[in-house]
């Protein structure tokens, strides 16, 4: 019923806005080769160590090896330590493999030629590059910007992830307007900077000073004044450090949800969306809004990850028996996409949206639309895939997987730990006290342990039970006018519909899953 409601929503939207698309269909028509359009190009990358930005510059670099320049700013004190970052950590990963067996022993020089690492900062003015001339240079001759630096952690201090992801995002603008030749600055966001909405979702702006509940007042600079008194005010007090995080996680917190957001890191997302569509000026502006990214589809290789996505940490906590249950909706949508569907998305909305006067535009890369993914989909996956490949455990032995409790809704949930472990708790609470704490440290290791679970689920709760779908009918266009084009659909292929999920999470996914965990 509520698909069905998505559905007729789906319809009135698209529907309503026939006139936009013929406009944004005769802008863009003239596509042209992507390929073609990145020869010669001139890009500055930041957060270049970062998962999507590796697996953009690896797919620039091997789809077109004429491109000019990739000026890669990677957070190092020097060139020299920001050129053995981007080694250690792209470069040496698997991900690099096709482009080692392409260009063999020439690879470094090849690399030397095309790529440029700068030492940098994007919490500092001018992108904290310190030498002047390569400053100048970058002003010079860059044609597009792509801004992959943020801090993607729901928990994170308020100050971090503000100075990253909101004033972060204003500095790449401002780096941007001085170069002389620029074309487009890529920018990316999440899907989830629309908060618990439930229903559909649309591809459009958040303007400064808009909350998602109504609430008045929301401003940036103030928002800044308010997480600078507390830490002045924290240090007056000689806070711990230990005390002084904690606390700047909690303001995160209760900023983002004083304004309808759930968590830190959407709510300084969507404020740098808001920055950056009121700053911009003229300058094009593409804002890519992935959801749950996870391993690649096809390229350079199936199943290539790194770091732990949000469903992951389900899928590895189950395959190692230390998860008795799973939290969501089985009939709730949930919305991943393969990273070099990203990728594929974002270089496709660069070249078609470059040089077009004073444009925004935003696209939704996800699948909750196309390709709805339910839970129970995913479920039973894990549960095939492990108990055909059962996870070797630290003794060596295979941990055995099985049919896992369910718990459709917060409530269950609450009644489940209460009953499986916040009674057994107080029970030992009682008994530590009697025998005059002989187990103080089980209780307090086994009440930090509960504490740290229930914050975790209350981070993920909108995710565990969304209602959200992103309607991707910008992204679409895109994909129409990629196909009538030219020949380049299968290189720079993002159309989810694509993808079985059942042959994608126990063929592709969890392998990959399981290959990183092992190395």
């Amino acid at each position: 019923m509520h698909f069905t409601l998505i559905i007729l929503q789906l319809l009135f939207f698209r529907t309503r806005n026939i006139t936009h698309w013929h406009n944004f269909q005769s802008i863009i028509m003239e596509l042209g080769s992507i390929v073609d359009f990145l020869e010669n190009k001139v890009m500055l990358v930041t957060g270049a160590t970062g998962f999507l930005a590796k697996i953009f510059v690896e797919k620039i670099l091997r789809v077109q090896p004429n491109v000019k320049k990739l000026y890669l700013l990677v957070r190092a004190a020097d060139g020299k330590s920001a050129l053995q970052r981007f080694n250690t950590e792209a470069v040496a990963k698997d991900l690099f493999k096709l482009l080692k067996e392409k260009h063999g022993t020439n690879l470094q020089p090849f690399l030397a030629e095309k790529v440029t690492l700068v030492a940098g900062d994007i919490t500092c003015e001018d992108l904290g590059v310190q030498d002047s001339s390569l400053k100048a240079e970058m002003w010079r001759d860059v044609d597009v910007v792509v801004n992959a630096a943020a801090t993607t952690n729901f928990d994170e201090r308020y100050d971090v992830a503000l100075n990253l992801n909101t004033f972060g995002a204003k500095n790449v603008l401002n780096f941007a307007q001085k170069c002389v030749n620029i074309k487009l600055l890529l920018h990316i966001s999440t899907a989830y900077v629309s908060g618990e909405k439930p229903g559909l979702i649309l591809e459009t702006p958040y303007y400064l000073g808009e909350s998602l509940n109504g609430r008045n007042g929301l401003d940036i600079d103030e928002e800044k004044k308010i997480l600078e008194y507390k830490l002045k005010e924290l240090k007056s007090h000689n806070a711990s450090d230990e005390l002084i995080n904690l606390a700047m996680k909690d303001l995160g917190m209760q900023r983002a949800n004083h304004y309808g957001w759930p968590n830190t890191y959407v709510f300084t997302k969507a404020l740098g969306e808001m920055i950056i569509g009121h700053l911009k000026g003229d300058m094009p502006v593409v804002i890519i809004r992935p959801t749950i990214v996870t391993s690649t589809f096809k390229e350079p290789f199936p199943g290539w990850v790194e770091g732990i996505r949000t469903i992951d940490s389900l899928a590895l906590g189950y395959a190692k028996g230390r998860l008795t249950c799973f939290l969501g909706n089985p009939e709730g949508i949930y919305d991943v996409v393969p990273a070099d569907m990203v990728v594929n998305a974002m270089i496709t909305a660069m070249v078609a949206n470059a040089n077009l006067t004073c444009s925004e535009a935003i696209y939704h890369v996800g699948s909750s639309v196309s390709n709805p993914l339910k839970f129970a989909t995913f479920q039973k996956c894990a549960f095939r895939y492990f108990t055909d490949y059962p996870w070797i455990g630290k003794d060596g032995k295979h941990v055995m997987v099985g049919e896992v409790t369910v718990l459709n809704s917060m409530s269950s949930f609450y009644r489940y730990v209460g009953l499986r472990y916040l009674l057994p708790l107080l029970i030992l609470r009682f008994i530590n006290f009697i025998l005059c704490r002989a187990f103080d440290d089980t209780y307090k290791n086994l009440n930090r342990k509960i504490n740290f679970v229930l914050r975790l689920v209350d981070l993920y709760k909108p995710y565990l039970f969304t209602k959200c779908f992103y309607d991707d009918m910008n992204t679409e266009k895109l994909r129409r006018v990629l196909r009538v084009s030219g020949n380049e659909e299968s290189i720079f292929y993002f159309d989810p519909r694509i993808i079985n999920w059942d042959n994608y999470f126990e063929g592709i996914h969890l392998p990959g899953l399981r290959q990183r965990e092992f190395k």
